[in-house]
């Protein structure tokens, strides 16, 4: 129809769904089920569902067409941080606080497999739009990338110091940027595991970072209240938007590319257009 959906979740416990549509931005469902904060949401790639994790140890899955929820999943305490939709929208992978990556099918809500970092707590993660790897970002700076067909830890990357806040492939899966709390962002080559960028510009933690479909153009977002966009190719910040009053944690590109969205402490949804 043109539109487009925007998920929010926050800690008021709520997980809201918005429709972008005429320059202008909609309420249309607010989504009540979790008992404590919402700390991290996702749409399947098919758009028709929505997963939310929570403090309170479940993932729920929603139905986006009625906002009724489709399913409730204990996943533990403090077992899903972070979540997935896989590229297939069959399979949601969680970070969990133990290390592991703890695999579940949509369909059945059932722990299908888990992947053990033997590291620490996961903040992040992410599926390559290929399918083929998964990485995953811990609180002591260490990332992993996992082979999904194999369930084998492929490379162990030590490239920061310090959290991991969020990371993001590229459209053809060839590279990994990630966000770290010691202000840096950095751009590994997925197949061989070699640094290829490090990326300054923020004052402070980056909180997200995430690829435009296009593959040129990628976004990060940090407590320095900013959003900034990115050339991929040259590796320099080419726009820098100051819209927020607070820490910036979320951002991600529309379907197309055109549109960014943040989202940050000041409680507010910004939409830009893409400047590049």
């Amino acid at each position: 129809d043109g539109s487009e959906t925007v998920i929010s979740g926050s800690l008021d416990d709520l997980v809201k769904v918005w429709k972008w549509n005429d320059e202008k931005l909609d309420l249309q469902w607010t989504l009540e089920g979790h008992q404590l904060g919402v700390v991290s949401v996702d749409i399947s790639h098919t758009g028709s569902i929505a997963a939310s994790s929570s403090l309170d140890a479940h993932i729920r899955l929603w139905d986006l067409e009625t906002g009724k929820q489709i399913k409730s999943i204990d996943a533990g305490p403090v077992d899903a941080w972070s979540l997935a939709f896989s590229p297939d929208s069959q399979y949601l992978a969680t970070g969990s606080h133990v290390g592991k990556v703890n695999i579940f099918g949509v369909e059945t809500g059932k722990k299908e497999y888990s992947l053990d970092t033997r590291g620490k707590f996961i903040l992040s993660i992410a599926y390559s739009p290929d399918g083929k790897y998964l990485a995953s970002g811990a609180i002591d700076g260490i990332i992993n990338i996992f082979d999904i067909a194999t369930g084998k830890l492929l490379h162990t990357l030590e490239g920061h110091a310090m959290p991991i806040r969020s990371l993001t492939f590229s459209p053809d899966s060839q590279l990994l940027v990630t966000a770290s709390d010691d202000g840096y962002i950095k751009i590994y080559d997925v197949q061989h595991a070699n640094l290829a960028g490090t990326l300054s510009g923020h004052g402070s933690w980056v909180l997200n970072v995430a690829f435009c479909p296009d593959d040129t153009h990628f976004v990060s977002s940090s407590s320095d209240k900013s959003v900034k966009v990115w050339d991929a190719g040259t590796r320099t910040c080419v726009h820098t938007f100051f819209d927020h009053q607070d820490q910036v944690w979320g951002v991600k590109y529309n379907g197309s590319g055109s549109k960014i969205v943040s989202v940050g402490d000041d409680q507010e949804i910004h939409i830009y257009d893409c400047p590049v």
